[in-house]
């Protein structure tokens, strides 16, 4: 398992990062059970011994982070933790002023490390961090603090729009980003060299597009066929040039130097294997990455499966 150094925190993380929320709680679509307890620790272990270092978790994945902890005790040293901050917004929408912020933000660190079964977190972000969150001088003040005082050593944020991206970026105060990327969606890589040149490490999630990049074929409605039909041109190439398609989408994220890690859920040791396997033999060709990122879907705004998913699309 390859290494990247993640921006400016000098931590060298695997490229292949272990999406901890699938064994926390039931989610995506379809949402399916969780592994047994010894199950999911088991895999947590199995996924250190085959080179993984780097575990992503969060305070909102259910028991996710107390499987990580009971896993990694006594082999701390050799995982890179991120994890994420409540939501703190209240239930108007509002980011409390700084006290009370900085209470919330407290408390749920220790919780976290608490659950974690350590001292300190690698990174510590914000879950989703909007642009009211992004330009609250409160936010930026309890986080900046927080990353002076030990247990946290570096701070983040995971976004969802490249405007959230974008404005992280220009703060000057983030070390991480974790955002979507994919073959469809490649919108955010517009801020990829700017966060390379400002020292903010790139974390890419959905880049399977919560399974659309697989071989695993939805019965979409007639209002996605234009959807539908990009991602059968995409799959085209997957199948001419690869073993799989979630090793080419693997591979093109990971085509982009800025980029340190790629998330991926995992829940079961096939699923695993299957993710350390799509990075086996050459990397994605040049000629395969021009042609890639011209074929990008035109509207990644549309792109939003959890409304797909409310409308009964899928």
């Amino acid at each position: 398992m390859k290494k990247r150094i993640l921006g400016r925190t000098g931590l060298s993380v695997s490229e292949i990062a272990f999406g901890g929320v699938e064994i926390g709680m039931p989610y995506g679509l379809g949402a399916h059970e969780m592994p047994e307890e010894a199950s999911a620790i088991r895999l947590l272990q199995k996924a250190v011994e085959l080179g993984i270092n780097f575990f992503d978790t969060a305070r909102h994945y259910g028991e996710s982070e107390r499987l990580m902890g009971l896993a990694f005790e006594g082999i701390r040293d050799q995982v890179v933790l991120a994890t994420k901050c409540v939501h703190f917004k209240n239930e108007e929408g509002n980011i409390p002023s700084y006290g009370e912020l900085k209470t919330i933000v407290h408390e749920s660190l220790e919780v976290s490390l608490k659950n974690l079964k350590t001292d300190y977190v690698d990174l510590f972000m914000v879950h989703y961090a909007d642009m009211d969150i992004l330009q609250n001088d409160d936010v930026i003040r309890v986080f900046s603090e927080i990353r002076q005082e030990g247990h946290v050593k570096n701070i983040g944020v995971s976004v969802y729009k490249v405007e959230e991206t974008a404005k992280a970026i220009q703060s000057g105060i983030w070390d991480t980003i974790q955002l979507p990327f994919n073959l469809m969606d490649q919108s955010h890589g517009d801020c990829f060299q700017d966060a390379s040149e400002k020292g903010v490490g790139i974390i890419v999630r959905s880049v399977l597009m919560r399974g659309m990049l697989t071989e695993r074929k939805f019965k979409m409605h007639e209002a996605l066929k234009e959807v539908e039909n990009y991602l059968e041109a995409y799959r085209t190439i997957a199948e001419t040039h690869f073993r799989n398609f979630p090793e080419y989408a693997t591979k093109f994220a990971l085509k982009h130097p800025q980029v340190s890690s790629v998330l991926v859920g995992i829940d079961k040791e096939e699923y695993l294997q299957a993710s350390i396997r799509n990075l086996e033999g050459d990397e994605l060709s040049t000629e395969i990455f021009v042609q890639s990122k011209h074929m990008q879907y035109p509207d990644p705004s549309f792109l939003n499966l959890a409304e797909w998913d409310r409308k009964g699309w899928l």
